[in-house]
């Protein structure tokens, strides 16, 4: 089986945190940007600027390559440049969407393996997550460029959190306590954070980035999806061994679950409690995802999730 074979990282490599001076790269590895959204892109630009950063975006980010942003080259280019440039010190990715997978095994990390980077997103750019942590390395799982489309008051917290982890302030986050929670005696576990999409994970199955979860606590959160689809890639992580050695699992946003004409008969909660094994925690309305209260999260850290049984809230703590 392919999971025994993949190697467990203790620790992991962190890239550098950025300062003032930095450059940072927006890029789209995926999905198409629109005339429209230049605007949002710019207004990104503006705020990366306002942090003290300098920022450049990819020669091909707006190019149209029918469903992608640009041809499978072309986006493939824009990243390359990017991981090879040892100036630039995050790539930010501009939306998700789908196509980060069809690039992802033309790219030569070899020079982001000696200077390494943040990696930048969410949704599709699991793909990457994934990817770089079996290279040993921590990524960002955080608000994309185009999050700033939502409305401002709704997002404060998502901005807040990215420019703490990407300068490497401490992250902590104290989050009301789901009754769909399956906690144990001790209330407290700790392991290194690792996952991302559902759908993504799912799709790593069999390659070479497809997470080793032993000892380790996975995030899961998914949108747009049924919840026989939802169930059958549960299924599907069970039966590669996700589930056999994990420390817990953490659940973010479940979002926009689409109705199908058989009901299925039971609440997202309970259909994950029934596929992930008893004997784990798992821990239910993590702000992360596809909401707009977008909390960053680094995998590959060690975090520490404990549940307050007086005020019934789940603290979680990033340990450097």
């Amino acid at each position: 089986m392919i999971f025994s074979s993949i190697k467990a990282q203790e620790k992991l490599i962190t890239p550098a945190y950025l300062k003032a001076g930095d450059t940072i790269a927006i890029l789209a590895p995926a999905g198409i940007l629109k005339p429209s959204r230049k605007a949002v892109i710019l207004q990104a630009k503006q705020l990366a600027e306002s942090w003290g950063l300098q920022v450049v975006l990819g020669k091909n980010m707006f190019n149209n390559g029918n469903h992608f942003a640009g041809s499978d080259d072309e986006r493939y280019e824009d990243f390359q440049r990017a991981l090879d440039n040892k100036n630039i010190k995050a790539i930010w990715a501009a939306r998700g969407g789908y196509g980060s997978v069809r690039i992802l095994d033309k790219l030569d990390f070899s020079k982001f393996q000696q200077n390494p980077k943040w990696i930048i997103g969410y949704s599709d750019i699991t793909s990457f997550h994934n990817h770089i942590h079996n290279l040993g390395f921590e990524t960002l799982h955080a608000m994309m460029a185009t999050s700033l489309e939502e409305k401002p008051e709704e997002i404060e917290e998502t901005i807040s959190s990215f420019k703490k982890a990407l300068f490497g302030e401490n992250l902590s986050y104290t989050i009301p306590s789901s009754t769909y929670n399956r906690t144990f005696d001790t209330n407290k576990i700790e392991g290194q954070l690792i996952g991302g999409n559902l759908a993504i994970l799912a799709s790593m199955l069999g390659s070479e980035s497809q997470l080793n979860t032993e000892n380790k606590i996975l995030f899961i959160e998914e949108i747009g999806e049924y919840k026989y689809s939802i169930d059958r890639m549960l299924q599907s992580l069970k039966r590669a061994g996700y589930f056999t050695k994990v420390k817990g699992v953490v659940v973010g946003d479940m979002s926009l679950i689409k109705k199908n004409s058989t009901k299925w008969g039971s609440s997202i909660e309970q259909l994950i409690l029934d596929a992930i094994p008893q004997g784990i925690p798992v821990f239910f309305n993590f702000p992360a995802g596809h909401e707009a209260d977008n909390r960053a999260i680094i995998f590959g850290r060690r975090v520490e999730l404990a549940v307050d049984s007086s005020s019934e809230q789940l603290k979680v703590v990033f340990k450097e």
